[in-house]
């Protein structure tokens, strides 16, 4: 990259989903209703159990979580395509760019693990009914969460210093809503194989992780059936 001005780029602009002036009142109408809803779903499921007693248990306490990264990666992306809409200045600074895709990849990544998480829940109330409140005590949902939440935090570090590594020398302008790593990419006028490899074996390993999870817990909720499966 002889000769490139790596730091001559200080911000992107962000060309959303269209750029047809005739729809973008209805698309905001849209979003935003559909927005609101998932502010309203997310902050009413995590209130309501925090305030019912009867909603202290892994599952609903693993559910709020998921509740939690759901309004958090939402929170990262909704309000600046809303804003795209109707906003003349469609720019996004550049570290305002990699700050939200590190929230929005954090808390993707904690929302999927969560679902291993909750499936390795299932299991224990299946496999163990007896000791299930002391195999899964406060102490180690606490800890498992905690653990989704640096797993998340560590892979999306990881490939926010990749991505912003790498020089924009060309276009500033990202042909998507939000800042994401396949049209980043495809601005970057650096050696990109790295990072395709990166978030290849990241996303891989957190969706064999997730299914597996998932895979183990069916098998020990419907064991009967599964036996018929491998003996079909």
């Amino acid at each position: 990259m002889e000769g490139v001005n790596c730091s001559s780029l200080k911000e992107f602009l962000l060309l959303g989903i269209s750029t047809n002036p005739g729809i973008k009142v209805t698309l905001f109408t849209t979003f935003l209703i559909v927005y609101f809803i998932i502010l309203v779903a997310n902050l009413g499921m995590i209130i309501l159990i925090r305030m019912d007693s009867r909603l202290h248990m892994p599952m609903y306490f693993f559910l709020s979580h998921l509740s939690f990264s759901d309004f958090c990666y939402s929170m990262a992306v909704g309000p600046r395509m809303l804003v795209g809409f109707i906003a003349k200045n469609k720019s996004i600074s550049f570290c305002g760019c990699a700050l939200q895709f590190l929230i929005f990849c954090t808390f993707a990544d904690s929302e999927c693990l969560l679902l291993a998480v909750m499936a390795f829940d299932w299991y224990k109330a299946i496999s163990n009914p007896l000791l299930y409140t002391v195999n899964m005590s406060s102490t180690v949902c606490s800890l498992l969460t905690a653990g989704v939440y640096m797993v998340g935090i560590m892979d999306a570090s990881v490939n926010t210093i990749l991505i912003f590594r790498l020089c924009f020398c060309g276009s500033n302008e990202i042909n998507h809503f939000f800042c994401d790593a396949p049209p980043l990419l495809l601005l970057s006028c650096s050696d990109t194989r790295i990072n395709e490899l990166m978030i290849s074996i990241i996303f891989g390993l957190r969706e064999l992780i997730t299914l597996s999870g998932l895979f183990v817990s069916y098998c020990y909720k419907e064991p009967g059936k599964f036996s018929k499966v491998l003996g079909s």
